[in-house]
């Protein structure tokens, strides 16, 4: 598993790079590290013989060196909660039956509406006017006018993250399949017509890719993807009067207020207090800063440092699930939480924007300090000092550096 070629050739034999893409991608620095980074063997040998999963063993090896490749989809639906840790195989086999069934019937459904659903293709134009009318699309038909508002507006968006689609991870030989592509927008069709609150919003798309990449099976790609919007739909609830990011984009201006108040007012001096230049950093979780594989490393990290071993059920259970007070947590239950999510129960904290992502966009604010001080007179020459660090970031330094500033700011703020 971690041979001695176990270097950046080997990891990108996971995900191919077009050979004509690989100059304009940024350099992957991350390495699996034998005794550190999740093998395979390690991941089943956290299993019991029934097939609970010993998560506070799981969460301390991906915090100290990330999952190797093979086994990253599978490790995924634990740590965005698709699956209680403490169900049994047969258990998990059953849901896993359950969601792929429920999957299948919304996909029928939409497949009944517009007809390119499931065929291994997707649409890049509009197949409705704005009044419904059906427009004329090769290998699409819509059989009637549209009254309906919520399958109008589901239908007038469709074209659109079609060419979202065509343009998500191109550099990735995966996507040069079209049926890859198709099966990126089916899941993007699907899940914006079942959360019609949401819809689709540019950057899901970036989100979705990765759980279409590394989960065959298009069904068990879909509840990944629905897991991690549960945490990150409100980042894409936008409206003509805010955007989604605003709450953590109002708690970074705190951080940077309490940790670094110098840096803040040269910020707001700049008419750049409401921090708007960290709105793609949040939204799509660092995806543009970093190369495939570290972005994957990133998050992965980053939801194990944010691991609640009540997820499952929050989302199975929302009005049954509620973390213990602190003081009945003992030391192994609170191994189960993620480093991150620990403090906030140390200190009380409870701010629902308190994300780890925040506390990055913070970290790297921090190491452009001096040169933000120093050098930008206006928010443009701040965008381009922060455009440098693309490719330039090691994911495993900036999440310890969150780390200390979620310390530095918990130590600073008054409790709620």
């Amino acid at each position: 598993m971690f041979g001695k070629k176990a270097g950046t050739e080997e990891l990108e034999a996971f995900y191919p790079i077009r050979p004509e893409c690989v100059a304009e991608i940024p350099k992957t620095r991350f390495k699996p590290r034998a005794g550190k980074t999740l093998s395979a063997r390690r991941w089943q040998a956290a299993f019991s013989e029934t097939g609970c999963l010993d998560i506070a063993k799981v969460l301390r090896r991906i915090q100290r060196g990330g999952i190797h490749p093979s086994i990253k989809g599978l490790v995924w639906e634990f740590l965005l909660g698709c699956y209680n840790p403490n169900s049994t195989l047969e258990d998990r086999n059953q849901l896993r039956q359950q969601r792929r069934e429920r999957y299948s019937m919304w996909k029928t459904e939409c497949r009944n509406m517009v007809s390119v659903i499931g065929r291994g293709n997707f649409i890049t134009t509009p197949i409705i006017t704005d009044d419904g009318q059906p427009i004329e699309v090769e290998g699409c038909r819509v059989t009637s006018a549209v009254s309906d508002k919520k399958v109008a507006q589901w239908m007038l968006i469709l074209h659109q993250f079609g060419l979202d689609v065509v343009r998500t991870d191109r550099a990735l030989a995966f996507y040069e399949d079209k049926a890859n592509q198709a099966k990126l927008w089916d899941v993007l069709s699907i899940y914006s017509w079942v959360d019609d609150d949401i819809g689709y919003v540019q950057g899901m798309n970036d989100i979705c890719s990765p759980m279409v990449i590394l989960l065959e099976n298009e069904a068990d790609a879909f509840w990944c993807f629905e897991c991690a919007m549960r945490r990150l739909r409100e980042n894409f609830r936008c409206s003509t009067t805010s955007i989604g990011v605003q709450s953590q984009l109002g708690t970074l201006s705190q951080v940077i207020k309490t940790v670094d108040p110098q840096l803040h007012k040269h910020l707001e001096d700049l008419d750049g207090g409401e921090y708007l230049f960290a709105f793609r950093m949040l939204m799509v979780l660092f995806r543009r800063e970093f190369s495939f594989l570290d972005a994957l490393y990133l998050w992965e990290v980053m939801w194990a440092m944010e691991y609640n071993p009540n997820i499952f059920w929050s989302y199975e259970q929302p009005d049954g699930a509620s973390d213990s007070n602190y003081g009945q947590l003992n030391q192994k239950m609170l191994k189960q939480y993620g480093k991150f999510q620990r403090k906030n129960l140390e200190t009380g904290y409870a701010d629902k924007n308190n994300a780890l992502a925040v506390f990055l966009v913070a970290s790297v604010l921090e190491t452009k300090n001096k040169q933000i001080l120093k050098e930008a007179k206006g928010l443009d020459e701040v965008v381009s000092i922060l455009g440098d660090i693309t490719g330039n970031l090691d994911a495993k330094k900036a999440c310890q550096e969150a780390l200390k500033l979620q310390n530095k700011y918990l130590k600073k703020a008054k409790r709620p």
